[in-house]
């Protein structure tokens, strides 16, 4: 009954998702926190003597057989944080959660997923781009991931059902609700080509500090957090950050100046926390991606003749590696100069040979 001790691991007292990690990766499984005696669990650095003494295992097994009963009922599917399902993204981030609860059919470790946030208060301006957005990675193959609630959330889902694109919905409260109730509809049909996501167990309500910590999944999951309309107070910016600090990707619409819903976009923006953004074919080019049709002519692998002699040189090594390098690889292994090297680069892109992508990486284009 592993699932039964990987639920009952997140109803323990006082054993967060850091811990909850760090008493399984020492003792192998869920289960064997359950049987283990107290030396042994005293041993684990960051157990101490009143952890033990607070553990509730019968409390917590007897939460985690209900709660198992409610996702075999409604057939969930419960993902914990080493099973080959979990969402790969996520689980490199030092805060991911220990488990995940999802109902739906969307592949959480597509090949390219981003999230879409911003103000619960979107404008026409805001719902404009966001039709616009989504219509165009229609191309491109995505998952798209939000956080269900009122304003560019539920409008970026309900234009990914019209459009044929996955979506799924990241809640702050467990799967036997939806809030706001308004979406109901928009998350039944979410089910059918997407899903919905949790880290909450049945009965969890939509406390106001789950939404912030819900906001770590939806940053974690994607290769890029698009800010779509957002003031400087909110949620959309939180993930923002959020996503900056996994090292992943930022992008934002510009607003006019002025503007309370685009003061936070334009916020990131200026301070350099996100990339502008325009389009999605923006998007597209800065992380590398190739539309779903991306048969490439024979031409694209030839040497161009138009090069010079260092050109032709960091041709050949970008060439010869299917994985975008970074400057710092070039300038070892092209034995140039920095300063010359960048020049190299930018006549490179400005002619179309190559294509630079965000942390100053580079690759043929």
């Amino acid at each position: 009954m592993s699932q039964l001790h990987q639920i009952a691991l997140t109803f323990l007292k006082n054993i967060g998702h850091g811990m909850g990690k760090v008493l399984v990766s020492h003792l192998g499984s869920a289960e064997a926190v359950f049987n283990a005696s107290s030396n042994k669990l005293l041993s684990i650095p960051g157990v101490g003597e009143k952890t033990i003494r607070e553990l509730n295992f019968d409390e917590a097994l007897q939460k985690a057989a209900d709660e198992l009963k409610f996702v075999e009922k409604n057939g969930i599917n419960v993902l914990f944080y080493t099973d080959a399902g979990y969402p790969k993204r996520l689980k490199n981030c030092f805060d991911s959660p220990v488990l995940l609860y999802y109902k739906g059919n969307a592949d959480l470790n597509n090949r390219k997923i981003v999230s879409i946030v911003g103000t619960r208060n979107a404008t026409d301006y805001g719902r404009r781009l966001c039709e616009e957005l989504i219509t165009e990675l229609q191309q491109y193959d995505v998952l798209v991931v939000s956080g269900l609630a009122h304003g560019i959330d539920v409008i970026a889902h309900k234009e990914c059902l019209k459009n044929k694109v996955a979506t799924i919905g990241v809640l702050g409260h467990g799967l036997d609700r939806i809030y706001p109730a308004a979406n109901r509809i928009t998350a039944d049909k979410m089910l059918e080509d997407g899903g919905l996501l949790t880290e909450y167990p049945s009965n969890t309500i939509p406390g106001r500090e789950n939404f912030p910590e819900r906001n770590r999944i939806v940053a974690g999951m994607a290769d890029a957090t698009i800010v779509v309309e957002a003031s400087v107070k909110g949620g959309a910016l939180i993930t923002a950050e959020i996503a900056n600090s996994y090292n992943r990707d930022v992008f934002a619409f510009p607003g006019r100046v002025g503007d309370v819903y685009s003061e936070g976009c334009n916020f990131l923006i200026r301070n350099n926390k996100a990339a502008l953004l325009t389009c999605a074919a923006d998007l597209a080019y800065s992380l590398g991606w190739e539309k779903s049709d991306d048969t490439k002519p024979v031409e694209q692998f030839l040497l161009p003749l138009d090069l010079s002699a260092e050109e032709r040189t960091i041709f050949e090594i970008l060439q010869q590696h299917s994985a975008a390098l970074a400057i710092d690889d070039l300038t070892i292994k092209t034995n140039m100069p920095m300063s010359q090297l960048a020049m190299n680069l930018l006549n490179m892109e400005m002619q179309g040979f190559i294509r630079s992508l965000p942390g100053k990486m580079y690759r043929v284009s």
